[in-house]
């Protein structure tokens, strides 16, 4: 299908983007990478009447380092966060799980900042940005903001941002030296995970001292399996007391069940996927 039609709006700078914004309200929609928004533009799922264009905008792309955080900008596209050395160094999980993000034609469309501003729980980015408590800086008429991730995923398809603010950046505090996996069940190549699991783990003599891990798919917002890292604390490094400690990865989860899979289904994934995620994250 053909899209309704609607003005089409291309800033160069953030307060230009943030005043057509406020000037156009609800008739608006912001556009980055658009690997969302086109296809539900073309199906008339969405008709707005004006359509702001970020891809402009050269301060809100990039990678930096800012001391205990890396900080990567909300229009950095997939394929220049997956192949940045300081996030490979300092936060290899979010490295892993761009390694798995659709096709390579995606990730050099779709940027960072836009597909977690998108929220959808089954999306790549959430849960490890999620698992190593990522900061969320959003900007507005009343000035900057910093939202922790734990407050930035609010429910399905649904985030802190407001209706006129914008997405300028994702602070991401370093792990350097921890051991990174993403796991992800998919039926067919690219495809949305059924259930997927982002583990960060840091080991100290053979023994897991500290985990991490974010879930997708298994509810209306990127979810911890905080029972499991806590389980995991000062847990050796085998495959019997990770999967031990993997049982508990379903607790408190609400996954939706559709036809790839009932939620009893996808619980199952996650305690499987868990396990898997965290060994090899370990190297154990």
């Amino acid at each position: 299908m053909i899209p309704a039609q609607f003005d089409y709006l291309a800033p160069t700078t953030l307060e230009e983007a943030l005043a057509a914004l406020s000037e156009h309200g609800d008739d608006a929609k912001l556009l980055a990478g658009g690997q969302s928004l086109l296809p539900v533009l073309r199906m008339r799922l969405n008709a707005p009447e004006v359509v702001i264009d970020l891809g402009r905008i050269a301060s809100l792309r990039g990678i930096r380092d800012d001391g205990d955080a890396i900080v990567i900008g909300a229009m950095t596209e997939h394929s220049v966060v997956g192949s940045d050395p300081l996030v490979a160094t300092h936060a290899a999980l979010i490295s892993k799980a761009v390694e798995h993000l659709a096709d390579a034609q995606i990730r050099h469309r779709g940027t960072f900042g836009g597909a977690l501003a998108h929220a959808d729980p089954a999306g790549d980015l959430g849960a490890p940005v999620l698992a190593l408590g990522g900061q969320f800086v959003i900007t507005g008429p009343g000035g900057t903001r910093t939202v922790p991730a734990d407050e930035f995923f609010v429910g399905l398809f649904e985030t802190a941002i407001g209706d006129d603010e914008i997405l300028t950046e994702v602070r991401i505090p370093k792990h350097t030296g921890w051991g990174a996996h993403h796991a992800k069940f998919v039926r067919i190549a690219h495809q949305w995970p059924i259930v997927a699991v982002a583990a960060t783990v840091r080991t100290e003599n053979g023994s897991i001292a500290e985990a991490k891990i974010g879930l997708a798919n298994m509810g209306s917002a990127p979810l911890r399996a905080r029972a499991t890292e806590a389980a995991l604390a000062g847990a050796a490094v085998t495959p019997d007391a990770v999967g031990a400690a993997a049982e508990h990865a379903a607790e408190g989860t609400d996954p939706p069940s559709d036809l790839n899979g009932d939620a009893e289904y996808r619980q199952h994934l996650a305690r499987v996927l868990t396990r898997r995620a965290v060994l090899a994250a370990a190297g154990g």
